[in-house]
């Protein structure tokens, strides 16, 4: 029993503790004794013990029954009756005290994701995106062969390709940009997909959007952009393999310009012959060439490109087309060092938006964010020539993104849910959440290689912590991307579908909410598929994985509701980063499971706790701004390699719950 003059003395007791900076917390450790519990956030119990006299039985038992009880165990009292050596600086114990503090000692960063399942879904989903006649090794069993006369009416041959989301048009823009993602993600964590054996799904997956680039790039000034309209898609509700809507394609030429369609396929063709490169020179020079030639048709017959094919408006309505074309002349960049193209991005740095804009989005709209953390790495390579002043201007433009999404910005921060994720649109957003994800793991990599620190308004940043925000659930204020993703949230649910234990079910996606085709032979018709499917409360019979839904509202509140496409509907853009990503991830716990630690020390912002159900005081750590969210003190500078820290609370009752919610 827990009486108030033993928690009062023993709140002044730890409150003169912890005013005593010089005392550390591992000059009390007395007992140590560890366990594995690989399942849980930390695997090293140690006792302080705050008297000289050997434990009694009580306090033994305490302490056996401890390395049996839940790791959250973080305070123990039991009866004593001599004082400690504490004495000796004046602490005011009070006799029949005993304390058990637990030091941390972070295990498995993952919290239990397989990011290697995670990768191997996000590419199934590309797999069951595909159109026209499917390979041999088509994984996706419950698809079939689709869109085989797609151009058919304007005489070119425009088979293959991807379906945007749950409908069966072929966008141009949004497919491209996934293609660019996909192929972004090869250049920076090929190894790890390798290691994943993963490499050649992801040039699979890569190689079905640009064979199909080739088709529509039918001449070099002339891009088909578009297979199918979506209000006639949109009117019926049938798997592609039944499809009875028109399938108008619709093209860009000289007369009919649109610089950002063609110049974001400019930049998926460039990025992605970098990827194939290594595997596939003659494939990779093919993809160059139709880059080269797209750029210069996007850069010299200006436009938008809803204005060249209005049936697209409605459902990708583009900013504008300075962007892409900044994005496409960096991607040429790298890709043939040709140094044309960099000075390109320098002379029209101004005029173009790109030193210019200040944004917290990158999407298949928006790719400023992009341009500038990818000329920023040019800038950190020493690649700069006589172009640093530019560049440099860029890079300031990569750190407001990066600051604004760290909430680092002097207020002008991206907005965040109550449960931390990356919010911006009501409309599918979880896709926004993904690319910033990614965004930063990249430029924490950039960051990292050059040595280089984050300067934001509020803080400086390590270059880990640009990964926490893409990795962990709560670093340095923000609250994960990719683990909110896979069920890290308030719902404890996974948004990308066939992940984990619980995930939506009623996807909004005509293909997997009716029964295959190789199940149900016959025809569903446009409307019958409404009446049947659509409307059916049951779960979808097919599971489109790796699909990343639209995902909660601003507050966290999800509606698993076929018709609420807002949220249950997957999109190439929404997957397409995850495959880098996850990548990305996997490579840390990797490095982790084999022995990798931290060479230098991490400021103790770096660390993170979660207490749950704490209705008691506390001391050694100090509350973050976000609910149940502590930091170590701000004495405490840095976290040295192999070091402990260690924090105490007291309350009656149940136990509190304490997680680590990031250490990198």
């Amino acid at each position: 029993m827990v009486t108030d003059k033993l928690l009062n003395n023993l709140s002044s007791l730890l409150n003169a503790l912890f005013n005593h900076r010089h005392l550390t917390p591992s000059a009390t450790f007395c007992l140590s004794r560890s366990f594995q519990q690989p399942h849980r956030s930390f695997d090293t119990v140690r006792a302080s013990v705050l008297n000289r006299r050997d434990f009694i039985a009580d306090t033994t038992a305490a302490i056996a029954a401890l390395s049996l009880a839940p790791v959250d165990s973080a305070l123990l009292i039991a009866k004593a009756d001599e004082l400690s050596e504490w004495e000796r600086v004046s602490l005011p114990i009070d006799p029949g005290v005993v304390l058990l503090d637990i030091a941390f000692v972070p295990d498995d960063p993952s919290h239990g994701f397989d990011y290697m399942e995670a990768v191997d879904k996000s590419l199934l989903f590309f797999e069951a995106q595909r159109s026209g006649k499917l390979p041999m090794k088509q994984r996706v069993k419950w698809r079939g062969d689709s869109g085989l006369y797609d151009g058919y009416q304007q005489k070119v041959n425009l088979v293959g390709g991807y379906y945007d989301a749950g409908d069966h048009v072929k966008f141009g823009l949004p497919m491209a940009y996934s293609v660019t993602m996909l192929s972004w993600g090869a250049i920076e964590y090929g190894r790890s997909m390798v290691d994943l054996n993963q490499m050649g799904h992801v040039l699979d997956a890569i190689k079905w959007g640009t064979d199909y680039f080739i088709k529509a790039h039918s001449q070099p000034n002339v891009l088909w952009g578009q297979v199918g309209d979506g209000d006639s898609d949109h009117y019926c509700w049938e798997r592609a393999e039944d499809m009875s809507t028109p399938r108008t394609a619709y093209k860009l030429d000289t007369e009919h310009p649109g610089s950002d369609l063609a110049g974001e396929t400019a930049a998926a063709m460039a990025a992605a012959a970098i990827a194939f490169r290594p595997y596939n020179s003659s494939y990779s020079d093919l993809l160059l060439v139709h880059a080269k030639q797209l750029f210069w048709f996007a850069d010299r017959f200006r436009g938008l490109f809803t204005d060249s094919i209005p049936s697209a408006k409605e459902f990708y309505t583009s900013s504008g087309y300075s962007d892409e074309l900044l994005w496409a002349a960096t991607w040429l960049y790298r890709a043939t060092k040709d140094a044309s193209y960099l000075k390109y991005v320098v002379d029209n740095a101004a005029s173009m938006g790109g030193t210019g804009w200040s944004v917290k989005e990158f999407s298949w709209d928006n790719k400023y964010a992009g341009v500038q953390i990818l000329l920023s790495k040019v800038l950190m390579d020493g690649d700069d020539g006589s172009y640093t002043a530019t560049l440099k201007q860029y890079q300031a433009k990569a750190n407001y993104f990066t600051c604004a999404c760290l909430q680092k910005n002097d207020g002008y921060n991206a907005p965040l849910t109550p449960g931390g994720l990356l919010y911006l649109h009501e409309w599918n957003n979880m896709q926004y959440a993904a690319s910033a994800a990614f965004l930063l793991a990249v430029y924490s990599d950039y960051l990292s290689a050059a040595k280089s620190v984050l300067k934001c308004p509020d803080a400086s940043v390590q270059a880990q912590e640009l990964l926490g925000f893409a990795k962990s659930q709560a670093y340095c204020g923000v609250f994960m991307q990719a683990d909110y993703i896979l069920g890290k949230n308030p719902r404890s649910m996974s948004y990308m579908v066939g992940y984990g234990q619980t995930y939506p079910i009623h996807v909004h996606h005509r293909g997997a909410s009716i029964a295959s085709i190789s199940v149900l032979h016959s025809v569903v018709g446009c409307v019958q598929g409404f009446d049947a499917w659509y409307r059916r409360p049951q779960a979808n019979p097919n599971i489109v994985h790796g699909g990343l839904v639209g995902g909660p509202d601003k507050n966290d509140n999800f509606d698993d509701d076929r018709s609420n496409y807002e949220q249950t509907e997957p999109t190439l853009s929404g997957t397409a980063p995850l495959v880098g990503l996850f990548s990305k991830l996997y490579s840390i716990n990797s490095n982790y499971a084999a022995g990798t630690t931290p060479s230098k020390s991490l400021p103790n912002s770096c660390l993170k706790l979660e207490i749950e159900n704490l209705s008691g005081a506390l001391w050694g750590l100090s509350p973050t701004q976000n609910k149940n969210i502590y930091e170590l003190p701000q004495w405490i500078k840095v976290i040295k390699p192999g070091s402990e820290c260690s924090f105490v609370y007291v309350q009656g009752g149940p136990q509190a719950k304490v997680s680590l919610q990031s250490y990198h």
